[in-house]
């Protein structure tokens, strides 16, 4: 595996009489990696491998400082240096093959993160201390696979884990939703469908949504070693995405400039 380079109303006329004319997504071909968003230990050897889709690993050794942690995160990418933007309106699935080793601890996973905190917030996580599986933060409806399933992570196993959004309507009648999934050696683990809440409308990112922009991948998050030097690796395979763009409803000439006056 080679290391790559990485990083700290026009209308449309034509369309107006065609059903199921799909939202532009953003292009999604590659990976960045973003190092050192919690630096509480600014002297570990960091080592990332990123081969874009093909897989990504972080590894972080001689994490030997007192306090909270380092973090480090990679994102969807359509040209290898600008993280995706994902619009509210915009219909995706995302999963990945998890692993994490190491001596030391841990979190690890994916993220839907919103616009406010693009490279922390909204997290799948699995904690290689606690066990715990979960998701919370940012705009992501809660949900435990501990508490609702009995499942829990254990350091140097593989699972795969995906989310999958679907913006519907985007309205309090027909909102946003959301599905996580968990597979290990138990079996897959699915969440029910998840509605998003309102949001903040004066803010200005959408409503009832992921919101805009939203960013999708994954992160590692080492605990510091309190004197002792630990090691804390993460690593990423058989990673996928899949666009399901909303078709856009038809529009009558007539409905269009009903809505212009």
């Amino acid at each position: 595996m080679n290391p790559k380079r990485y990083i700290g109303s026009t209308l449309a006329l034509a369309a107006l009489f065609v059903a199921g004319n799909a939202i532009a997504m953003p292009t999604v071909n590659s990976a960045v990696v973003t190092t050192r968003i919690f630096n509480n230990c600014p002297t570990t050897t960091l080592t990332v491998i990123d081969n874009d889709l093909a897989g990504i690993v972080i590894d972080e050794q001689n994490n030997d400082c007192f306090g909270f942690a380092n973090r480090h995160a990679w994102s969807f990418s359509g040209d290898n240096t600008n993280l995706a933007e994902f619009q509210n309106s915009d219909g995706f699935k995302f999963c990945a093959t998890i692993l994490a080793t190491g001596t030391g601890d841990g979190e690890i996973g994916l993220r839907l993160s919103p616009w406010w905190s693009p490279e922390v917030d909204g997290t799948f996580m699995l904690n290689t201390r606690s066990g715990e599986i979960a998701i919370f933060g940012g705009r992501l409806p809660f949900y435990s696979f501990t508490s609702s399933h009995g499942q829990t992570y254990v350091k140097g196993t593989s699972v795969t884990l995906s989310i999958d959004y679907d913006p519907n309507s985007l309205t309090a009648a027909d909102p946003g939703t959301i599905v996580y999934t968990l597979t290990n050696a138990n079996g897959t683990f699915t969440s029910p469908v998840l509605s998003f809440d309102e949001g903040n409308a004066a803010e200005g990112h959408g409503t009832w949504g992921i919101l805009t922009p939203a960013f999708a991948g994954g992160y590692i998050q080492a605990y510091n070693g309190q004197g002792t030097p630990v090691s804390f690796t993460g690593e990423w395979s058989n990673i996928c995405y899949d666009a399901h763009p909303v078709p856009a409803a038809t529009s009558s000439w007539g409905r269009i400039k009903a809505d212009y006056r």
